[in-house]
Parts: C-alpha cells; sequence; structure tokens
C-alpha cells in the first residue's frame, strides 16, 4: 500500500538560516520603540511564514514561543489572552487568505503546544487549560490532519500549507488517542463517498493502530469503531489476521487447501465492499490464484452475476491487467477493477481494445517522471497508470481534484469515465505516451505543449495516477480555449465547456451574473429556466440523460463568498424523505461541505450514490450560478410558485449574492416578480 504524496512546497529553505535571522529580528521587536514597531513586528511574521511553509519548521517557531509572545507579536491583538480564546475560531482563521491572520493563529497554536509540553510557565493559560483547547481545535479541523485541500485552502495558496504543518505538528505531539473517535467518524464519512484517492485516509488509520499498539497510551474506551478500519489494512482475513507480512502470507498460501482459499477470497472482497480500502494482502492472493486456482477470482473480487458475465467475456484482458497492474503497492485498483466489470463497460466495443493498448502502452519520459515522483519506483510507473485507469473506470464519482485549481480538468475526467470511457482511455493514451494532448475548438486544434499555460501555474503530485498524467495537459487546454474567447461578450464558459467536455454537454448556456460588473442579472429569469429545465415537476418529468457541466458559488460556514466552482449536475431526483434533490458530483476532494445558511452538502443517508452529493432543490439552486441545457428542449419558463421562488432568491442574497445586488434593487428586498 503506497499511497505516497510528497510535500511539494518547493525546494527545502535553509531552516537554520531562517531561525537566526528569526532571532535577530525577535531581539530587535522586543527593544524597539513603540512608534517603530510594526516595521519589527512584519518582519517577524515574514520569518516565521517562511519557516512554517517548511515541513520540519513548527518546531523551530516552538522553540521561540515564549521569546515570541513576550517581544509582543500577540499585544492588541485577539490572541493577546490566550484563556478566551475560542477553539471554533480557529477555522476561519487558518483558512484566512490574510498571511498575517494564519501566521498569527499558528503561532498561538505553538505557543500553546509549548505550555503544554512543560517548555513555556504561561502566567495565563495552564497546562491542562492547554491541552484542552488544543484537542478541540484538533477535533474541528480534521480536513487539516487528513491533508484534505477545499476551496478555502485552494484561495489561500501555500498559505494552507502553514496551517496543515501546524495542526498535524500539534497531533503528534497532544497524541492522536484524544481525537481519535473523531478521527474515526471522519475516516468513515470520507471512505463512504469512495474517493479514487485514500491515502490521506490509509495514513490516519495507521496512525490509529499504532497508537492502540503502543502500551504507554491509554485509550480508554476511544477507538473502539476502529476494528474495521485497520482490519481492512493489516488484516482482512483469518490468515494474515497478525499482519505477518506479504513474504510469510506468501508462504502460508502455498500451504492452503481449497476451502481455506474459498474462506479467504470471501473475507478479502467482504472487507473491500465494506470499507473501500484493499489491503496488500489481497493483491498478493488475486496473483497467487491466477496461478491455479483462478476460479476464485470472481469470489475474491466480490462480483454479482453481472460482473462475473463480464469477467468470463474478458477474461484474458482482466488477467493481463491484474498482471502487469496489481500489486502489493497498487492493491486499490482490484475495487477499481470490481467496480469497472460490475458497470459492464467492457461490452461497448471500444473499451476492450483501449485497455490492451493501456497494458501494452510505453510512457513518455515525462509522464514515467512525474508517476515515479509521486508514488515511487515500485513497481514500475506503469503499473500505477494502469491501477489508476482501473480506478477511475470504476469510480467516475471518486475523482479529486487536490490542491489544485483545476475543478474543470478533474470534472472532464469524471465525466468522460461516467458516460464516454473510451474517450478518456484516449486521452491517458495521448498524454502518457505522446505528452501532448490536441483537442479542437470550433473546429481549430489545441495543442497542450503549445498552449500559454492553464489555471494552475503548477499542478501538484497529491493526484490519482490518471489525472498526475492528464491534468496538466487538460488544465492548458482549457486556458488555451479560454484565450481564444477573449473579445467576446459574456461569459467564455458558454462557449468553453461544450467543447471542452463533449457532444453531450448542453450548447444551451444560462448564467445569472454579469460578467463585467459582477453583479447579478435577471435571477428570477434564471431559476424560472433551471427549474424548466431541470426540476421533473416542471419539465414533463424527463431524467437528466447525460451528466451537465455547472457552476456553483461556493460559500463557506458563514455563507460568505469564496469563490466559483466546477460541479456536474448529475440527477434531480425524491429522496427518500419524498423531498425534491439535485445529486451532483463535486471535483473537490471531501463533497459534505458546510455551505452556511442550513445549506448542508449530504454524501450520504439522502438516496446518494457512491462519490455523489446532493442538496434539496431549493439549496441547490441558490447556490448555482452557471447552467447548461439543450436549447432544443427549453420549453416554457416554469411555474414557479411565489413562495419558493422567493425563498430561493432570498438565500441568495444572504449568502454569495448579498453585494452583488444591481444598484435599481434595495438589498433587503428581492426583485418583484414580473
Amino acid at each position: 500500500m503506497n499511497d505516497q504524496s510528497s510535500d511539494h512546497a518547493g525546494p527545502a529553505t535553509d531552516l537554520h538560516g531562517l531561525a537566526h535571522k528569526l532571532d535577530d529580528a525577535i531581539r530587535a521587536l522586543d527593544e524597539s520603540e513603540s512608534l517603530a514597531r510594526f516595521g519589527k513586528l512584519t518582519l517577524v511574521f515574514e520569518l516565521v511564514r517562511q519557516i512554517l511553509v517548511q515541513p520540519e519548521g513548527c518546531a523551530f517557531v516552538e522553540a521561540r514561543a515564549e521569546r515570541l509572545e513576550k517581544a509582543g507579536v500577540f499585544t492588541g491583538s485577539d490572541w493577546a489572552e490566550p484563556a478566551t480564546l475560542l477553539p471554533s475560531l480557529t477555522t476561519h482563521s487558518l483558512q484566512s487568505p490574510n498571511a498575517d491572520t494564519v501566521v498569527i493563529e499558528a503561532l498561538s497554536e505553538l505557543r500553546l503546544l509549548a505550555v503544554v509540553r512543560g517548555a513555556y510557565l504561561h502566567p495565563l493559560v495552564s497546562a491542562e487549560q492547554a491541552r484542552d483547547y488544543l484537542t478541540q481545535v484538533l477535533a474541528i479541523n480534521l480536513g487539516l490532519l487528513f491533508g484534505m485541500a477545499g476551496e478555502a485552502e485552494r484561495e489561500q495558496g501555500k498559505l494552507a500549507l502553514i496551517s496543515q504543518h501546524v495542526v498535524q505538528h500539534v497531533a503528534e505531539h497532544i497524541g492522536y488517542e484524544h481525537v481519535i473517535d473523531s478521527l474515526i467518524e471522519e475516516i468513515w464519512r470520507i471512505l463512504q463517498q469512495r474517493p479514487i484517492q485514500v491515502g490521506d485516509a490509509r495514513k490516519m488509520i495507521t496512525q490509529i493502530a499504532i497508537c492502540r499498539a503502543e502500551p504507554n497510551v491509554d485509550l480508554g474506551n476511544a477507538g473502539r469503531g476502529a476494528d474495521r478500519l485497520i482490519s481492512s489494512l493489516y488484516g482482512p482475513t483469518r490468515a494474515c489476521s497478525e499482519d505477518p507480512g506479504i513474504v510469510v502470507y506468501q508462504q502460508r498460501l502455498e500451504s492452503m487447501d481449497g476451502p481455506t482459499l474459498q474462506n479467504e477470497a470471501t473475507g478479502f472482497a467482504r472487507s473491500m465492499h465494506d470499507t473501500g480500502l484493499v489491503s496488500p494482502y489481497h493483491a498478493c492472493f488475486v496473483r497467487y490464484i491466477l496461478e491455479g486456482q483462478d476460479y476464485l477470482l470472481s469470489e475474491a473480487l466480490g462480483l454479482s452475476s453481472t460482473g462475473r458475465d463480464c469477467m468470463m467475456c474478458y477474461r484474458e484482458l482482466v488477467y493481463a491487467l491484474i498482471t502487469e497492474g496489481v500489486f502489493p503497492e497498487t492493491a486499490q485498483g482490484l475495487y477499481g477493477l470490481a467496480l469497472m466489470l460490475e458497470r459492464g463497460i467492457l461490452y461497448q466495443p471500444p473499451v476492450a481494445p483501449a485497455l490492451w493498448r493501456q497494458v501494452r502502452l510505453n510512457l513518455c519520459p515525462e509522464a514515467r517522471e512525474r508517476l515515479q515522483l509521486a508514488y515511487g519506483y515500485q513497481p514500475q510507473a506503469g503499473a500505477w497508470l494502469i491501477q489508476g485507469v482501473l480506478n477511475m473506470l470504476g469510480q467516475p464519482l471518486g475523482v479529486g481534484q487536490g490542491n489544485n485549481p483545476t475543478c474543470q480538468s478533474a470534472r472532464a475526467l469524471s465525466m468522460w469515465a461516467y458516460n464516454d470511457p473510451d474517450y478518456l482511455l484516449q486521452m491517458v493514451a495521448w498524454a502518457a505516451r505522446d505528452n501532448e494532448i490536441v483537442m479542437h475548438f470550433e473546429g481549430q486544434p489545441v495543442s497542450s505543449t503549445q498552449s500559454l499555460g492553464g489555471v494552475a501555474s503548477e499542478v501538484t503530485l497529491d493526484l490519482d495516477p490518471v489525472s498526475l498524467v492528464v491534468v496538466p495537459h487538460l488544465d492548458r487546454v482549457y486556458g488555451e480555449m479560454g484565450r481564444m474567447c477573449i473579445g467576446r461578450e459574456g461569459d467564455p464558459h458558454r462557449w468553453v465547456n461544450p467543447e471542452f467536455h463533449g457532444w453531450s454537454a448542453g450548447r444551451g448556456f444560462a448564467i445569472n451574473v454579469d460578467v463585467a460588473t459582477g453583479n447579478l442579472q435577471d435571477l428570477e429569469g434564471f431559476i424560472r429556466h433551471f427549474y424548466a429545465s431541470y426540476h421533473p415537476y416542471y419539465n414533463g418529468n424527463q431524467p437528466l440523460i447525460h451528466p451537465q457541466p455547472a457552476g456553483i458559488a461556493v460559500t463557506d460556514r458563514a455563507a460568505r463568498f469564496i469563490g466559483w466552482h466546477a460541479i456536474t449536475i448529475l440527477r434531480i431526483a425524491l429522496d427518500p424523505e419524498g423531498e425534491m434533490r439535485a445529486y451532483f458530483y463535486n471535483p473537490n476532494n471531501d463533497s459534505g461541505q458546510n455551505w452556511g445558511d442550513d445549506v448542508h452538502v449530504s454524501t450520504e443517508g439522502m438516496g446518494e450514490r457512491f462519490g455523489e452529493a446532493s442538496l434539496p432543490f431549493e439549496q441547490f439552486t441558490s447556490r448555482l450560478y452557471i447552467f447548461h441545457f439543450d436549447p432544443l428542449e427549453r420549453g416554457e419558463p416554469a411555474d414557479v410558485g411565489e413562495e419558493e421562488l422567493k425563498r430561493v432568491m432570498a438565500r441568495v442574497y444572504r449568502s454569495w449574492g448579498e453585494d452583488r445586488m444591481p444598484v435599481n434593487h434595495l438589498q433587503a428586498e428581492p426583485p418583484q416578480a414580473e
């Protein structure tokens, strides 16, 4: 199991050199007159920022916490009285786009950690108080522990690294046992969405296992729900329950009789489908049974009659994919393989030949290097790419954009895997073999190698193998298509989205924001049009046929605008409680979010399939700013009830539309219907 993700903050900085400069800056701040303090404080904050961006920087700053406070870094700020600080406010501070806010919050946590560890005898807060505070900080910032980047973190850029490093540093020294129940709950919540990238979940499960195995750590009643998670990685079956190691397990396999092997196969499949995680032992088992007991393969993958029939029709291809792509390090590909077979997409004529091409694909040096940088040299890069292909075809809604502003590219990969798998495989072949992708915009070829650049200045390595290879090319093509729209009136997504995502994206386009001013425009007409196009009660009960690209205005917990974000509308349907909901794909790494004003995005329990997010239709509409439709099927604007219309519009005005009111309307009053 090798879900490595290196820290990509850039070239390592001389921490010792920066620490010496920080010492001098602290001394200068401490000795400065009040009128000269601002300039000295600015230098201290800048040096602290440079240090904390580095993975090992927290220890350097923590060692200077007492001197920093006594020099006056907190004087006159909300952080001056540590006993009155509220853990619930740390999330906003740590996700702030303002560097000084992030730095002073980080300094405050490190100050309290020094108090907990006995390095700083603080006059205003005890070690016990500091520990309780930091435990709460960890519990409400679990996403930072996971390294899960949302829209707020992407807006921050490299500032997000400071927040992650500080929270992870605190957890290492406070102890994961203090938040272990919260961690377990968070892990299950993430896994329920079935992401392709499970490296962060694996790391957290490993930390829990270490805590439980440590004799000096008393967990009490905490962590009792971790057994299934830990066993899913380190002992899913009876023969490997004590985590004996791959070599020992291989020796045990050779001495097993038929019924014992049957039990192993069943145990592996049950664990895999229960958690979405695959143990390295599972890969070892599958490779072993291919050599003589291949009748157990269907059982080991947990296939239904649908998946079993597909596997038998394409037996040689399935075996080749396992032989070339499934190793203990790439075991997660087995889950993708099982789900791909259950989808039955191999029956589409182009898919099987395209997968044969993938098995034999010669990677270009650039693609090979990116895969090796992210995942290492064992197994070879082609195996990692096969694993990525299997997972993307089996889990098309599990694609994540990582810590990159590339939601458009991630959405495209997901849509193709969901709706057009052979086209996805063509993209992978072009990017991995030729180091170039050529798409067309209104008949003109657009090459990724000739583009001036994409949305992201650089694409980080915290991605699944397919995204790692393909997204840099897609991002440059997307950026170039946007540049080809310069000079046109209106939003470029009108033309770029259908050309970029493919023929199934509707050519009709609706937007409720005036591009020139940023103000809302014809909000009522936009809402009525969306209801007429998508709501079954207003569109003749016509289900959505192809997933459609859309744009939402993302807001934080306080309903404040963060930024524009690309999603895919998948279906509109009644939930188990009889409420109409919009089910959508969010390329963010975690779809379960709080968008403020009681808008809580659900990922389970409301009829969601794995990887789907959902909201009641009204709430979803209140965050929508762009959608596509078939211009030949638009119909008439929906006769939405006045009360429902007002509720949707009021949510817009209370959140992202608060500062976007047209000048001819009062902010407190929604525009009246004509």
